[in-house]
């Protein structure tokens, strides 16, 4: 039986460690492969802010589940000691006493192999297979293999891997920046946008996709207007842009949803309704959007309270609840008497945009029949104070 050991700090998944392992069982004819995310790194501390063992284990076992004849395993994330390579694979190999057993590996690993823990020991259990992605690794590889051969009479293959160039490393300063989604399962992805987590920031194309998904049809069009209307409106009165984005991009993720759906998202985050709003269903969307932008979309407070106030208002608005408030108002598929000139006023006084916004949605619900809610007059009180 032919056993790979795959470990690493997996710190996060990605598209390029499974790739990789899939091209080492394919090279070396793996019966198995064993996916090791290690707990405690013992010759480096993982980087700040780092998720934990238990959080990256969840996020290997997520990303390998597709892949056949592999096992993730938690024999070191469940030591909370330094995991020593050597420990593991005595291990492993009590466990497969007749396996021939191939320790996988990065060309710079596998160059300071003598550096490690009991390195001799480690080298009579396992075969070393290096990852070589360019002709300079593989002579370097040969070199240092021929060393390990004279000195331990070990021998090393080597994997040629050139599918996927990209690190863990990389990969977390591309997430603050809104980049990495095209290197990670989509299930994994999603969860680091959810906690936040390496301070990712999500792909817009990505967020918005999405949101859109979670949108009828007649409703794209005004969710992508009220995003470009935002963004100008953040831009002339100083807001943050990626939080009016944002907010913009998901403020009516809910709408469609019926009263009971909206009522249920509501009770599951603890959210309570009054009597008026369980009335006017349209209400509902933004508190029940807040919720879900904040715990599927890991929006910030300031984000979740600019989509909770876009249809009432509310008293001692930010500046980002008025920009989100008006851009929802204004954007350009919008066609009711006044609007051009609440437009005009929207980028010349904000709060007096704000007032006469307030002023004709009160006068409109009205019309209808509505009484409007206690926090659209706070917010108007407030302003005209």
């Amino acid at each position: 039986m032919r056993v790979g050991i795959y470990g690493g700090t997996f710190n996060p998944p990605h598209i390029g460690h499974v790739q990789a392992a899939k091209v080492a069982a394919d090279q070396l004819g793996l019966d198995l492969l064993l996916i090791i995310p290690v707990g405690t790194p013992p010759h480096k501390k993982l980087p700040p802010a780092s998720p934990s063992a238990d959080i990256r284990l969840f996020m290997t076992l997520t990303a390998f589940r597709n892949m056949q004849n592999s096992i993730v395993s938690n024999i070191e994330v469940k030591n909370p000691e330094p995991s020593y390579t050597v420990e593991t694979v005595k291990v492993i190999k009590e466990i497969y006493p007749e396996a021939k057993l191939f320790l996988l590996l990065g060309t710079d690993m596998f160059l300071s192999l003598e550096s490690w823990s009991d390195h001799v020991t480690l080298l009579e259990t396992v075969t070393p297979a290096v990852f070589s992605r360019n002709p300079g690794d593989s002579l370097r590889i040969r070199e240092y293999s021929k060393r390990l051969h004279e000195l331990h009479g070990a021998n090393a293959e080597i994997i040629i891997n050139n599918v996927v160039s990209i690190s863990s490393s990389e990969l977390r300063e591309m997430l603050p920046m809104r980049g990495g989604v095209e290197y990670m399962a989509e299930a994994n992805y999603s969860y680091i946008i959810k906690k936040r987590l390496y301070g990712a920031k999500p792909d817009w194309n990505w967020l918005r996709e999405r949101a859109q998904s979670m949108l009828s049809p007649s409703r794209l069009q005004h969710v992508l207007g009220c995003e470009a209307e935002a963004l100008r409106l953040a831009e002339r009165w100083g807001v943050d842009q990626d939080d009016a984005r944002e907010a913009a991009i998901l403020h009516d993720i809910t709408k469609r949803f019926g009263l009971e759906a909206n009522l249920r998202i509501l009770e599951d985050h603890g959210i309570t309704v009054g009597k008026l709003e369980n009335a006017e269903e349209k209400l509902l969307h933004a508190k029940s959007g807040a919720a879900l932008a904040k715990h599927v979309f890991g929006v910030s407070k300031v984000v979740s309270d600019a989509i909770m106030w876009h249809t009432t208002g509310r008293a001692r608005m930010t500046a980002l609840e008025k920009v989100i408030y008006l851009a929802d108002y204004i954007e350009p598929t919008r066609d009711f008497p006044g609007v051009d000139k609440l437009r005009a006023l929207a980028y010349k006084s904000l709060d007096g945009a704000m007032v006469m916004g307030l002023e004709i949605s009160i006068k409109d619900m009205w019309t209808r029949g509505i009484t409007p809610n206690r926090t659209t007059f706070d917010a108007l009180n407030d302003l005209k104070v």
